[in-house]
């Protein structure tokens, strides 16, 4: 029966799939407020409109390789051979109205779609929020980037214009250097011997069709985990693992999300209409014959060029096989192991802690200086790439040798993780001290007072309880000790090597961090503070 005093048209449909009493209990749910949070939103509100404006464009767009001649408005092609699918961009560009400003807003929210996503997998790893129960999510996240990346890749080729057929040229030497398959493979992909006639319609049914429907159903997943296992919180006043503080979704949660996605639709617009991107008029049809001068991917396929560029080049021959050793490694094993490494962190984590436990309170990076110094290395591994894929701009630019700056990033790629992580626990147990010091003192105020006995001592002002549940607001990690050879039976125990291997890991992992006070100590520590002032 449905719920009294619903809209007619609301009650009719209550009356069949009760919607009513499914409303009651989810509309009510509460969510917490932190501006980080809004890191996932903007992933969603980009895919959104990456839809919208994907639709338009396909009204226009002609997924077609055969020859035609350019009678268009841009005068400096006109009766200049090229595809149809670089034809209709082109005349998405300038003949249809607001055509242009579509195709920009569509680039710029592709873009935007997968630095939100990479941001917000970021947020995950830093605070932790990828342990039980949301290692299933935290694999859902891993695949929606992976598959991002290669939608917006797919889309960047389809205007088949000189500069993402230069970059296709390029990913069709990184599909041969795969052994064996590696012809078969590129013959799949591509409909044919490189530029065949079938690729741009291949790759438009992707792009339309397949991806957009996965990452739709992965994001569909996401949220319902996300509702499922409700949402995590930072520690603060009230906050435990057992509840959430926060908003109700409607109506506090709902308006403020409405009007993000207004936020974000807007800033996206505004750069479509203000900042130039992927002019193909300048660049022509592609050309096999030709290449872009200073050709530059999307920014989140910089590092895979980038790997390729680091490279030195050799090759071996077996059995009238030829391996491309400056290929294979660098962009068929190396980024497949970053990525499962990435990807099987949570569960490589939780070995080596032995926390099995579930957590829906999240971590201050600070609190976990181990993880947060293997975040930092792997930004570090990254960013070394990414920048070595424009070694040919950055030596043209500062006039430096090519040599050069090549020869620094491939020292760079193994010193530089190395630095980054020790630097960044460093200062992550440099803080911890300075919270367990704040917590058993107080602040630091600067002041110079002078004892009775004639002493002089720095005054603090004391801390509010509010701040020092915050800071205090976390677990005593010990690491894991090594299982004895026999158990209680004298039989000797399996796997002896790999729990020698995990108690190792265990205590690099706990290595100088530095645990919360106890109630004793900080007891103590009230009878020993210097001279405090009261906060005015």
């Amino acid at each position: 029966m449905a719920e009294q005093g619903l809209p007619g048209p609301v009650a009719w449909v209550d009356e069949r799939v009760g919607i009513g009493k499914i409303g009651r209990k989810n509309l009510r749910k509460v969510f917490p407020d932190h501006w980080s949070f809004m890191l996932g939103e903007i992933a969603l509100y980009s895919f959104l409109i990456l839809i919208l404006t994907g639709i338009f464009l396909t009204f226009w767009f002609k997924p077609s390789m055969a020859d035609v001649e350019y009678q268009g408005s841009y005068s400096l092609l006109k009766g200049l051979h090229m595809s149809e699918a670089y034809e209709s961009t082109l005349n998405i560009s300038f003949d249809i109205r607001g055509g242009l400003l579509m195709r920009q807003i569509h680039h710029w929210a592709a873009i935007l779609f997968t630095a939100a996503m990479s941001v917000h997998l970021l947020r995950i790893f830093f605070t932790g929020a990828f342990r039980k129960p949301r290692e299933l999510n935290w694999l859902i996240g891993i695949a929606m980037l992976f598959l991002g990346v290669v939608e917006g890749f797919i889309g960047y080729g389809l205007p088949d214009d000189l500069l993402s057929g230069t970059g296709l040229r390029i990913t069709e030497g990184l599909v041969l250097a795969s052994p064996v398959i590696g012809t078969y493979l590129s013959f799949f992909i591509f409909g044919g011997e490189f530029p065949s006639d079938d690729f741009v319609s291949r790759f438009y049914t992707v792009h339309v069709l397949l991806i957009p429907g996965l990452i739709l159903a992965l994001v569909t997943v996401h949220l319902f985990l996300v509702v499922y296992h409700k949402h995590t919180q930072f520690p603060g006043p009230g906050r435990t693992e057992k509840n959430v503080v926060g908003y109700p979704l409607m109506p506090v949660y709902m308006a403020k999300a409405g009007g993000f996605f207004f936020v974000v639709f807007g800033i996206t617009a505004l750069m479509g209409a203000l900042f130039q991107i992927n002019p193909i008029w300048l660049y022509g049809p592609y050309n096999p014959a030709q290449v872009t001068a200073g050709s530059q991917p999307d920014w989140y396929m910089g590092w895979l060029d980038g790997a390729v560029r680091l490279m030195p080049g050799f090759e071996s021959h077996f059995w009238g096989v030829t391996l491309s050793w400056n290929i294979l490694l660098p962009a068929l094993l190396v980024p497949p192991l970053f990525i499962t490494f990435v990807a099987l962190y949570p569960f490589l984590e939780a070995w080596i802690t032995g926390d099995k436990r579930e957590h829906h309170l999240l971590d201050r990076p600070r609190n976990a200086p181990t993880r947060t110094g293997i975040g930092a290395a792997m930004i570090t591994f990254y960013g070394v790439l990414w920048l070595n894929s424009g070694n040919d701009l950055i030596a043209t630019q500062f006039h430096s040798s090519i040599n050069t700056i090549t020869w620094i990033c491939r020292i760079l790629i193994f010193l530089g993780p190395l630095l980054a992580f020790r630097i960044t626990r460093r200062i992550a147990i440099s803080l911890q001290r300075a919270d367990n010091d704040r917590l058993m003192h107080g602040y630091e105020t600067g002041i110079i007072v002078r004892g009775p006995s004639g002493e002089y001592a720095e005054a603090h002002a004391p801390m509010s309880k509010y701040k020092a549940y915050e800071l205090s607001a976390r677990e005593r990690l010990v690491p894991v000790e090594p299982e004895p050879h026999t158990d209680d039976n004298g039989v000797v125990r399996p796997h002896r090597r790999r729990n020698r291997i995990r108690a190792a890991l265990s205590r690099f992992y706990f290595a100088d961090s530095v645990q919360k006070p106890t109630a004793d100590e900080l007891t103590g520590a009230a009878h020993d503070k210097p001279r405090e002032l009261t906060p005015p």
